[in-house]
């Protein structure tokens, strides 16, 4: 088994695991697997923990983007996680953690420059996400006619065109099983719940 498929077989099964052991719930509140404070508003830090498992993301670098787009580090980490704070510009919310892999791809989408491939990267989004679309990386708001897509605790798996094979994709995605988010763009990626 070649090294990429090796890191797809553990990852897709770290999914699977943290899928059957989650409970969803319909709250925006972190799960109990999260960051033990409370995801306020006013507090940054606990907002970007509430993201991933405590286990991960209390000992993870936190950064945030400025209004002027561009990131500050609130908080320097030592176990190789970024964690970012919820996003005020959307309705619900989207705090994120992400291992070296997907912070790579990440700062790939956001400076529109090509994402690394065959570099399997996960993201966690233990409190939800909310996308203004699921076929445009760009949309900052749903195109009319359309809503928010509201995605309950989920993991978000990166850098791999071979995971997406199989999963459907679409406008209006089902939320609750696997899904391909801006499938037939460079930042396709896999959408698993985990509740």
């Amino acid at each position: 088994m070649n090294s990429a498929r090796h890191s797809l077989v553990v990852i897709m099964a770290a999914a699977i695991t943290l899928g059957s052991c989650s409970k969803r719930d319909e709250t925006p509140a972190a799960p109990p697997a999260a960051s033990s404070k409370a995801a306020t508003p006013g507090d940054p830090i606990a907002s970007a923990e509430s993201a991933a498992p405590k286990s991960i993301s209390a000992a993870a670098t936190v950064i945030s983007m400025g209004e002027d787009g561009k990131m500050s580090e609130l908080r320097k980490g030592t176990n190789g996680w970024t964690c970012m704070p919820d996003n005020p510009t959307t309705p619900g919310p989207d705090p994120m953690c992400m291992d070296g892999n997907a912070l790579a791809w990440a700062n790939a989408w956001m400076g529109h420059k090509p994402p690394p491939t065959d570099a399997p990267g996960v993201m966690y989004m233990l409190s939800g996400g909310t996308d203004a679309s699921n076929t445009d990386p760009y949309a900052t708001k749903p195109s009319e006619g359309s809503d928010w897509i509201k995605t309950g605790p989920h993991l978000m798996i990166v850098g791999s065109a071979a995971i997406l094979k199989g999963h459907p994709a679409g406008q209006q995605p089902d939320t609750t099983a696997p899904y391909v988010m801006w499938q037939g763009t460079p930042y396709a990626h896999l959408m698993v719940p985990v509740g």
